[in-house]
């Protein structure tokens, strides 16, 4: 999946660093949560392994991987507009000895009209929808793709995931929603979709619903580390992006948590935990 930042707000070198740490956010959540991506993958109501698969907005490639794996017999498409997210899959597909499965396509899927993808029996979207400005044309553009019968998975997540308990931290209750409200306010304009009605916007583009399940996923820190890479990293981000917006208290309790001498820093706390929740439609062309 793909988070662009908003148009006309960075320079060209700040693009490549957003592109950077969002590359290692999509690699931290994709290890956080394989279970859940490798669960979603095993449900897919295929009996054969689909010819052709489509990643739409693929990322650094954790929805591509999965299906490489799920389906050996399958070759699979996977589109991003992000140089950075797209060199990264590319090493991962060579590590993982499934690059001759693979073909990568560089394109900017908000456009009127999409590139050349083939006929595709599959085609996945995880957390790329809400991006577009115009998704309803998008789902209609995916619905045109598909083979007659094939299958288009969608995954939407609701808000940006949460990891600290909401009363933390102690010297300042709530920063953490507070940090996503200010970053939800600057990115209004480029993703005013999420937590959409996705619903009828399918059913609109002429898609049958299987099955929508939305998932409320919890992972300690205790139990995979990365969570604390993951969490490290995210405030990182928005430390740099909406800093400026927070009052001076929230700034410094920010700078606490990030700073690994802090008796508060997020490295020496025991109580992190990715929240977030995940809703999954499985849908058919008609």
């Amino acid at each position: 999946m793909t988070h662009p930042a908003p148009h006309g707000t960075h320079t060209a070198h700040e693009h490549v660093h957003v592109e950077t740490d969002l590359a290692e956010i999509l690699d931290l959540d994709a290890e956080v949560l394989a279970e859940h991506i490798a669960a979603v993958t095993a449900s897919l109501p295929t009996e054969t392994d689909p010819r052709h698969i489509v990643d739409l907005g693929c990322g650094t490639g954790a929805g591509t991987l999965a299906l490489l794996r799920r389906f050996p017999n399958s070759r699979v498409t996977a589109v991003d507009s992000a140089p950075a997210h797209l060199d990264r899959l590319r090493d991962k597909a060579v590590a993982d000895g499934v690059d001759e499965r693979l073909r990568i396509v560089r394109a900017d899927l908000d456009t009127p009209t999409l590139p050349d993808l083939g006929r595709p029996e599959l085609v996945w979207a995880s957390a790329s929808m809400h991006h577009m400005s115009d998704p309803d044309r998008t789902l209609r553009q995916v619905r045109e793709l598909l083979s007659p019968g094939g299958v288009f998975l969608m995954i939407e997540l609701a808000a940006f995931p949460r990891f600290l308990p909401p009363a933390a931290p102690a010297d300042s209750p709530g920063l953490e929603d507070r940090c996503h409200a200010a970053i939800d306010r600057e990115h209004a304009a480029t993703t005013s979709h999420r937590g959409a009605d996705w619903t009828p916007k399918l059913t609109a583009a002429g898609f049958t619903i299987e099955s929508e399940n939305t998932r409320t996923l919890h992972v300690p820190a205790a139990r995979n580390p990365a969570v604390t890479r993951y969490a490290h990293t995210t405030f990182t981000g928005l430390r740099t992006r909406i800093g400026r917006l927070l009052t001076p208290e929230d700034r410094t309790a920010l700078d606490r948590l990030l700073d690994p001498e802090s008796p508060q820093s997020l490295r020496n706390r025991d109580d992190l935990a990715l929240r977030t929740r995940r809703t999954t439609w499985t849908t058919r062309a008609g």
